[in-house]
């Protein structure tokens, strides 16, 4: 892992990926990180269902950790 995800413009997606990034060098395993940063989006986001803050969380790990992407990701409009 260790890797920096400085390059995302959303400041919530950027905070989810390195939140989990962190946990999960710090020995938190897998879904115990999910939750933890699906909760951290709704601190950012409460109006989101915990559907939707699923979706997004899961979809910006594998996008930017699992794939290693370095392209915008789907999901919300915020900055």
């Amino acid at each position: 892992m260790g890797r920096d995800f400085s390059h995302i413009a959303r400041r919530c997606e950027r905070a989810v990926v390195t939140a989990y990034r962190e946990l999960r060098e710090a020995g938190s395993e897998d879904f115990s990180a999910f939750q933890a940063c699906t909760t951290l989006y709704r601190v950012h986001h409460p109006e989101a269902s915990m559907t939707e803050a699923r979706r997004l969380v899961a979809e910006w790990i594998d996008h930017h950790v699992g794939k290693a992407s370095l392209a915008p990701a789907p999901g919300c409009e915020c900055d």
